[in-house]
């Protein structure tokens, strides 16, 4: 017998003036690194910043290639790059803003795409810690408690089965 379900995904929106210092920092440090953006092809710069456990933050952008998918997300540099230099240091916090083909900041928050979103919940996994996630947008920032609200039906460690 078919049953109907639902997801509903809890995050809050808050406005950039409400952040704690430690949010508006990472904020800050994500909207700066789309500054360093290499997007020639889609002019769509993406800025992400993790903070780390230790209190360090790390900046990541977005990075194209003329074939396409040797390019690779911001978020996936921010992380990367972190764990390349703090190999066991858990990620706390992740804040992504992006600059639209106009070169201004978006007024509504994107999102990370799958596989960045896979990578970051292989970080919720390696640590068992989620990793709260900031959205940035002119309009509001979203934040989430965890990867896993915006990948509800993630394939984890559980689906290779025991």
């Amino acid at each position: 017998m078919q049953q109907k379900k639902q997801v509903i995904i809890n995050y809050l929106m808050s406005q950039y003036s409400e952040l704690d210092a430690d949010d508006r920092e990472l904020v800050d440090k994500a909207m700066k690194m789309t500054e360093a953006s290499y997007a020639p092809y889609s002019n769509f710069h993406v800025g992400a910043a993790v903070r780390l456990e230790n209190g360090v933050i790390v900046g990541g952008c977005n990075q194209e290639n003329a074939v396409y998918p040797a390019g690779l997300c911001a978020e996936r540099v921010a992380v990367f790059s972190s764990q390349a230099q703090y190999p066991n240091t858990k990620i706390l916090s992740l804040a992504i803003s992006a600059r639209n083909t106009e070169g201004e900041f978006v007024t509504v928050p994107v999102s990370p795409c799958g596989s960045c979103r896979q990578v970051i919940l292989e970080q919720e996994m390696r640590f068992g810690q989620p990793v709260r996630i900031l959205l940035v947008g002119l309009n509001g920032v979203f934040i989430f408690n965890s990867i896993r609200d915006l990948l509800p039906f993630a394939f984890s460690e559980e689906s290779l089965g025991s």
